[in-house]
């Protein structure tokens, strides 16, 4: 089910948010435990790599969107997750954005804080309703 990729990729970006390396025996492990078949690993590398390659132009996406404060402000947590939404948003064009947004929001609710899932949802639809 490519919600628990996408939860498993969140651990990934998350990790890396918080200035770890996460070595392919650790995403061999988070995938395992998620019980990820080979089409759900693969979304989760695709996600990740996406996220990767083109996280300085997702992160200036996610500062045009939050005003009031600078990114560094932003829970590391929902950082991550907006990284994976604006990720699939832009450049996952068979995944609908209103399931990317709902996706984020779900993994917000479970990995963030309590705002959080508001916070997330209102930039998300800041750029899916621009």
């Amino acid at each position: 089910m490519r919600s628990d990729a996408r939860e498993a990729a969140f651990k990934v970006v998350f990790s890396r948010l918080l200035g770890g390396d996460c070595p392919k025996g650790v995403r061999t492990a988070l995938y395992e435990q998620a019980k990820l078949d080979e089409e759900e690993r693969a979304f989760a590398e695709r996600l990740i790599s996406v996220v990767e390659e083109h996280c300085e132009h997702l992160s200036a996406v996610i500062a045009e969107k939050v005003t009031g404060y600078s990114e560094d402000r932003i829970y590391t947590a929902d950082k991550a997750i907006l990284l994976l939404a604006l990720a699939e948003i832009e450049y996952f064009d068979e995944i609908p954005p209103v399931v990317s947004v709902s996706e984020a929001t779900a993994l917000a609710r479970k990995y963030s804080a309590e705002k959080s899932t508001d916070f997330v949802n209102g930039v998300l639809g800041g750029v899916i309703n621009a």
